[in-house]
């Protein structure tokens, strides 16, 4: 007897230690439970269900969720043109015809439980109508707050509650190589969410907007994610989607973002005066060459040269003349036109500004005090060549 239980409890050792390494190194082992089609009648292995189980290990499910409840799709329907209205002979034959009306869609991001929704400018631009659809299936009209041409950026606000709010990150953070994910309603499919990384940071001269800092991607983006959400691992609001270059229409994996600190700029002046307000100071910039280094006779070898400066604009009363090489405004180094555009739209307009100016051999410090940048003058119909996706 004393036999028996000696071998008993060395097989229930032997066991438990057996189960004890499955539980740890194969723990799906003895999750599966078989299940018999009612259909086929074939024994099935089949997990259990797990409603509340974390996420595996390089999901984004969480980021996912939590953006993708504020992102909304937006669709609009604008006035088509009269067809022939210049034509005679068609008016004569014909009459006067209203054009076709003309449907459109984006996407959009709720930033604000009061209602508000950042957007591209194009996605809602000459909109008669605007209906918002958010990821809950509710629907309403969108009333456009403020646009901004220059930065393709719009404000919308919609009258509903319990609305939910992405969360702003730090797009200045970014870096090349972080993952990033695409929420939007590409092709009026759905609600759909992409991924890559941050394929550059500061892309412009791209000729999209006047005001160019793009956030480029590889995550696919596609014609009805303008105005969507490019988002970080977290969930946080990064940029807001607004091209793509592309030969075919669809994403070819260069997709382009307006950074969420463009965005807060742009929102601040629309919610708060109702129009975004910029510095300027009346010269004509350009890139330093050697062609146009040797017309003027510069001897600086970085910074921005001024070509042109506005007879009586802030720039000609602080003294700056053509073939000056501006180098730095307010302490910040400037390397091209596009950045000493965006340094100068970003100063207070009646604030003086210290600007360092290379002039032949001399370095010279010159007051400005910037005035207010004009309104730019719209570009009905300008197409962009290689980015249908805008």
């Amino acid at each position: 007897m004393r036999r028996f239980w000696l071998v008993f409890s060395q097989a229930v050792t032997v066991l438990l230690a057996a189960y004890f390494v499955v539980l740890t190194m194969k723990p799906e082992w003895l999750q599966q439970r078989p299940v018999t089609s009612a259909s086929t009648g074939v024994a099935l292995s089949e997990a259990p269900q797990q409603p509340n189980a974390p996420p595996p290990p390089g999901s984004f499910r969480q980021a996912a969720q939590k953006a993708s409840a504020a992102v909304v799709s937006i669709n609009t329907l604008k006035a088509g043109e009269k067809p022939s209205s210049n034509d005679p002979w068609f008016r004569f034959f014909f009459g006067d015809q209203g054009g076709v009306p003309q449907s459109g869609l984006g996407s959009g991001v709720i930033i604000s439980p009061d209602g508000f929704i950042l957007t591209n400018n194009h996605v809602v631009e000459g909109a008669t109508e605007i209906e918002v659809t958010l990821n809950d299936s509710r629907k309403t009209r969108g009333k456009i707050i403020g646009t901004d041409p220059e930065t393709d950026l719009a404000i919308l606000k919609v009258a509903l509650d319990r609305l939910p709010v992405v969360t702003l990150g730090n797009s200045d953070a970014l870096q090349v190589g972080d993952q990033v994910l695409a929420i939007g309603n590409p092709f009026g499919v759905g609600l759909t969410v992409t991924s890559g990384i941050v394929s550059a940071l500061g892309r412009n001269q791209l000729g999209i907007n006047t005001f160019e800092n793009f956030i480029q991607t590889d995550a696919a983006i596609n014609p009805g994610n303008s105005g969507g959400a490019l988002v970080d691992v977290n969930g946080n609001l990064m940029g807001i989607n607004t091209a793509i270059y592309s030969r075919s229409g669809g994403s070819m994996g260069i997709g382009f973002a307006i950074p969420v600190s463009t965005a807060k700029l742009v929102l601040e002046g629309i919610v708060k005066d109702g129009v975004v307000t910029r510095g300027w100071i009346g010269v004509e910039p350009a890139d330093l060459s050697p062609e146009l280094m040797e017309t003027f006779g510069v001897k600086a070898r970085k910074g921005v040269l001024i070509t042109g400066v506005l007879q009586n604009g802030p720039a000609a009363q602080a003294g700056i003349r053509p073939g000056d090489v501006v180098a730095q405004v307010g302490g910040k180094d400037v390397a091209n036109v596009s950045e000493l555009l965006s340094t100068v739209a970003a100063l207070k307009p009646g604030t003086p500004t210290q600007f360092k100016v290379q002039r032949r051999d001399d370095t010279v410090e010159a007051t400005v005090t910037p005035g207010r940048r004009p309104k730019p003058k719209p570009q009905n119909g300008q197409a962009v060549p290689g980015l249908p996706g805008r």
